[in-house]
């Protein structure tokens, strides 16, 4: 019944809001209305389209919509309320405001704001929309007043990700006909399943203070009400901070070895018959802060799971094993023995076991179709990617949460095995900070537990976990918060950050043609059952300059992230969606970035980490045009791209030569974002205190009793995916603490 409801709650957010309190003064909206229909313009339909029979009304339809119909600009200014930087929000208004003002759109407009009557200048709202987009298109290329290209680029993708996002009451947007996108919103195959963790799981989003109370003494956990510090005292044996790869695994290996577990997590549970499959409600629900985590300086755009199961619920299923060249370096240039042992070998093993991991696919999806079939014509090897799903499955949308419950995350695999051994997990519940006391044994502190509250409003009382070890794995971005405001001053939290820079590339493949031989749509199939390596040399065991893969991107994510020449140029670009295959481009970076709040991220990448990336992108527009691509592009802000039929190999070859990632005059005017969904190394492990955040074990060099077992402990990036390594790490951290607590060496 739970899962019925907040599948509910999951569609009734989005479609109903109230936009009562809004940011902006009326004059600011008006400028931000005028933006967004500039961004996506009511137009006249074309007579004629590439590939397309005839303008049907769809298409007409589509031409005729605009982005200043509410809600568009309403959930722009929502979004920027609840999730923008301060400093961001500012910049916003303030232009906002200048060009509601004629002063202030001759300040930022120049000349194009001029008239020919009386006041002579014109307000940016009261242009013709021709001269509004030539405006913004000046922003997006501004040389030297970077906030104007980051206003542009922030309103841009806000307003676009708006126009293909909302739904109306049926679950339906009226852009996707025309673009050919039809998410599978049909009841889940696993309708009828039973909700795996029900036995174990408490979510506070349904509870009242009289239930919680009940709710939890009924798990079996001793729980006292302080009324005087107005809080719920709970013992237990392990507190787990997060419930992903590694916070799911080490819960499984402590039950299992007898300990009364407790996992805390900030997300709600979905299950199969949950998931929508709606791109705008479930990274809503599903994503922390609905997969729009920017750095400070916008340049990277971080995805992160926020449910049960964290960003195994939501991942991409690529299942890889860590790569011998990387276990080599970290056991023997960081020093750590746990990476060249059997043990961690095992431990291998033993998660792609339990996930089901397997190579083999019965049917590969569009763009992996396109990726393999690129490969082979040039010559070059395509890697089958190892998933934790069956060689059957086929579901385009795992990355809104897997409605065929095929897809083996931690909701369905190792927290499943820890509820059934006694664990209990708690669900909308934010750890706020840890709880330590002076003089352990063996650090400066020791840790006792945590404090943590409901994201209840009705629940007013504080959670105070008391345990023997208490465990964070809550992600690189999430576990230096909470220990930086938990009092731990070790310089190296934080630190460290490694991100798996992205950038994609494009091609168009129309759907008559020679091109038809690849079957069905950009969004169908296995999300990444195709990989390349963009080798350096041809020594045994080196790692490639970059990884390409297959990335999953709904129509939203799509338009957001596209390049912006004009309103008309975005809506054909999106015609295309359907078979339009994009190659993501991934590099093991060397530069690292750092997390100094959950709000503040920043991240730098260094000069070889931009040549990889452009030898990656190169290769990877190859492929596309040896697929048989009609027209090749990358994501860059001009819209760089080529059409392909009739070009000769020297024009080729003079196109792939201006694709570039490396800093110089057109980096700094044309900019594409890069993305992430991989985040490590915050909390590095280390050999010793002044190299990293925790030992060989994963316990805190300052703190005795707390470990850290997601994935800010790797010493550096991986390389590819990192799931199975993250898993074996906890692993192999959780079986040395299973030991510990057994010896009684972390009594109360």
């Amino acid at each position: 019944m739970k899962g019925k409801q907040s599948h509910a709650r999951l569609r009734k957010s989005w479609e109903k809001k109230n936009y009562d309190r809004q940011l902006l003064s009326s004059s600011e909206m008006e400028s931000l209305i005028s933006i967004c229909e500039t961004f996506f313009p009511p137009l006249d339909p074309p007579s004629k389209l590439d590939h397309h029979d005839q303008i049907n009304n769809s298409i007409k339809y589509f031409f005729q919509s605009s982005a200043s119909q509410k809600p568009i600009p309403n959930e722009v200014a929502e979004v920027m309320k609840d999730r923008g930087l301060v400093e961001a929000v500012i910049l916003v208004r303030v232009v906002l405001w200048l060009i509601s003002t004629r002063l202030g759109t001759l300040l930022l407009c120049g000349f194009l704001c001029f008239g020919k009557e009386w006041p002579y200048i014109t307000k940016f709202s009261h242009l013709p929309i021709e001269r509004r987009e030539r405006i913004l298109k000046n922003w997006s290329s501004h040389r030297f007043f970077s906030p104007l290209r980051l206003v542009f680029y922030f309103l841009k993708s806000l307003c676009l990700y708006f126009c293909f996002s909302l739904v109306d009451d049926h679950a339906h947007n009226p852009a996707w006909e025309a673009i050919d996108y039809k998410p599978d919103t049909t009841n889940s195959k696993a309708i009828n399943q039973e909700r795996p963790l029900e036995n174990g799981i408490i979510e506070t989003f349904y509870e009242t203070p009289t239930t919680l109370l009940q709710s939890l003494t009924s798990k079996g956990l001793s729980v006292t009400e302080d009324h005087i510090d107005n809080l719920y005292r709970i013992k237990c044996d392990v507190v787990i901070v997060g419930s992903g790869c590694g916070g799911g695994v080490a819960a499984a290996i402590l039950a299992g070895a007898g300990q009364k577990v407790v996992v805390l997590e900030k997300g709600n549970y979905y299950t199969a018959p949950d998931y929508s499959s709606l791109e705008g409600p479930s990274m809503d629900e599903l994503l922390e802060k609905g997969g729009m985590i920017p750095t400070t300086d916008g340049a990277v755009m971080l995805l992160a799971g926020s449910t049960v199961g964290g960003g195994t619920a939501v991942n991409w299923s690529a299942a890889l094993n860590t790569p011998d060249p990387v276990l080599k370096e970290w056991s023997e240039e960081h020093g750590l023995s746990l990476f060249g042992s059997p043990q961690y070998k095992f431990a291998m093993q033993s998660v792609t076991q339990r996930l089901g991991v397997t190579t083999e696919c019965v049917k590969e999806g569009f763009q992996n179709q396109v990726l393999r079939k690129g490969c082979e014509n040039l010559g070059l090897e395509a890697d089958r990617v190892p998933r934790n799903s069956s060689e059957s499955h086929y579901c385009g949308s795992c990355y809104y949460g897997c409605r065929s419950a095929d897809k083996q995350g931690t909701d369905v695999t190792w927290l499943v095995d820890a509820v059934n051994l006694g664990a209990v997990i708690i669900t909308g519940c934010k750890a706020e900070k840890l709880r330590l006391v002076k003089h352990g044994r063996r650090r400066e502190n020791r840790c006792i537990g945590v404090v943590a509250r409901s994201l209840n409003n009705e629940i007013k009382r504080e959670l105070q976990i008391e345990a023997k070890v208490t465990i964070s794995a809550c992600g690189s971005l999430r576990t230096p918060p909470l220990l930086m405001s938990s009092g731990l001053r070790n310089k190296k939290i934080g630190k460290n950050l490694h991100l798996h820079p992205s950038l994609m590339v494009w091609g168009y493949f129309p759907p008559q043609g020679p091109t038809s031989e690849f079957e069905g749509k950009s969004y169908e199939g296995g999300l990444i059952t195709s990989a390349h390596r963009v080798i350096l040399d041809q020594r045994p065991n080196s790692m490639p300059r970059a990884l390409i893969e297959t990335p999953a991107l709904g129509p939203a994510a799509c338009a957001a992230l596209s390049p912006w020449e004009s309103g008309n140029d975005i809506k054909k670009r999106m015609l295309r969606y359907s078979r339009t295959a994009h190659l993501f481009v991934m590099v093991r970076d060397k530069g690292s970035g750092e997390v100094k709040s959950e709000r503040r991220i920043s991240y730098e990448l260094t000069q070889e980490d931009r040549e990889n990336m452009t030898a990656g992108l190169r290769r990877a527009l190859k492929i596309l045009i040896a697929a048989g691509a009609v027209e090749v592009g990358t994501y860059r802000s001009d819209g760089q791209r080529i059409e392909c039929i009739g070009k000769n190999e020297e024009e080729i070859e003079e196109f792939l030569g201006s694709v570039s990632a490396t800093k110089g005059p057109m980096a700094a005017c044309f900019w594409a974002v890069y993305c992430t969904a991989h985040q490590m190394g915050s909390c590095r492990m280390s050999k010793r205190e002044n190299e990293g955040a925790v030992d060989e074990n994963g316990e805190s060099w300052e703190a005795e009793g707390l470990f850290v077992c997601d994935g800010s402990v790797l010493p550096s990036a991986v390389g590819v995916n990192p799931m199975i390594t993250i898993q074996s790490t906890a692993y192999c951290i959780a079986k040395k603490l299973a030991e510990s607590l057994k010896k009684g060496e972390f009594n109360f």
